[in-house]
């Protein structure tokens, strides 16, 4: 029996200086009112550096280190995605675990009822905050911790939007951590995580998600973070799931694993890889594919051809280029999907922004990587 995989919903594609959230992923994570913006992820590196110089300027030092607690606010809510009086409600001493690179929201708050949330960090923020906190002249100009005017905390942020030439709204709390969620989703952290990661009740969570522990999502957070900071590997197209189906031959194995997104993808590995790697049903891992290596169909029926994995998406984004055309597609969990494909084949098939297509590539063409 076929699985089910998840709905399309068409989105369209934006070409503005300042990204703006589709409508298919992003709207079921965050409330975004129609015409706002968000910075693209150059843009909330450029905030970041204003932030540090402005904090870094002041010759006292009692104004160097009240900035230095705005700066470690805005870092938090860059990096976490977090509400900002869920920052300014911290305590900064007990509620940020360097050893797991972690921050925990609601801990302090069991009235409401629901459980702390966790929020992976890069670990490189982990050790800012480490070495910021173990300062005495730091620890002695909390204060009240966290506990800031928000208003005032709005006002420097704004300051700061303005300074790098961007529109004040921009740079609000607010839209800081939309653009965290827009940043995610672009480079393809599965929506179901993203929907943990800022909090949102998930109603609509697939079935395999149900299926992924805690431990699971920290890891494939964890993944996340170090790849985007490091950027290990040059493959574009990158999904994170856990093995449903082994099926050993006397020369090579199926693996078919389950996407947090729900779908299925298989890849062909040989025994000796299957061994090496210690692979079993349920373990985590992620599968890569090489841009090159995805072909695209153009239109909503699904083709018949060999390939075993297929996913339909819509044209997001077209890169053009004298010999090859990059396409970037979006399928319907919000994963974005890069395919490379020679120009003169683009033009024949005259693939457009916000066509419908599927995004195919065979099992030999995936590779596992079990970090």
């Amino acid at each position: 029996m076929a699985k089910e995989k998840p709905t399309l919903e068409p989105q369209g594609p934006d070409d503005r200086p300042l990204a703006k959230p589709g409508h298919t992923s992003l709207a079921r994570i965050i409330s975004v009112p129609e015409g706002s913006r968000c910075l693209d992820t150059v843009q909330l590196s450029q905030l970041e550096q204003a932030f540090r110089q402005w904090a870094a300027s002041p010759a006292r030092s009692d104004v160097r280190l009240s900035r230095k607690r705005i700066l470690l606010i805005f870092l938090l809510i860059r990096y976490t995605g977090a509400k900002l009086n869920e920052v300014l409600a911290l305590d900064p001493f007990q509620d940020i675990d360097h050893q797991r690179q972690l921050v925990i929201f609601g801990k302090s708050d069991a009235a409401s009822g629901r459980p702390p949330r966790e929020v992976e960090i890069p670990d490189s923020l982990s050790q800012e905050m480490q070495a910021a906190l173990a300062d005495p002249a730091f620890q002695g100009s909390l204060g009240s911790l966290f506990n800031v005017d928000a208003g005032h905390v709005r006002r420097k942020f704004y300051e700061r939007a303005a300074a790098c030439g961007f529109p004040k709204e921009g740079g609000g709390p607010d839209a800081i951590r939309k653009s965290r969620a827009v940043e995610l989703m672009q480079n393809n952290l599965p929506l179901p995580v993203v929907q943990r990661i800022l909090g949102h009740s998930t109603p609509n969570l697939t079935a395999s998600f149900v299926s992924f522990s805690d431990d699971d999502i920290h890891q494939v957070t964890k993944f996340f973070l170090e790849k985007e900071s490091g950027r290990r590997t040059s493959a574009r197209n990158t999904f994170f799931g856990k093995i449903s189906v082994i099926q050993k031959g006397d020369i090579q194995t199926k693996v078919e694993l389950v996407t947090i997104g729900g779908y299925p993808v298989t890849t062909v590995i040989t025994n000796d890889s299957l061994a090496r790697l210690g692979l079993k049903a349920g373990t985590l891992l992620t599968a890569e594919v090489k841009a090159p290596m995805v072909v695209l169909q153009k239109g909503g029926k699904e083709p018949k051809c060999s390939a075993e994995n297929m996913f339909q998406g819509i044209i997001e984004k077209i890169i053009k280029g004298k010999v090859t055309t990059e396409y970037v597609v979006r399928i319907a969990d919000g994963t974005q999907l890069c395919s490379l494909v020679t120009s003169e084949s683009g033009r024949r098939l005259e693939l457009r922004a916000n066509d419908p297509v599927w995004a195919i590539f065979n099992s030999f063409s995936v590779v596992l990587h079990l970090d």
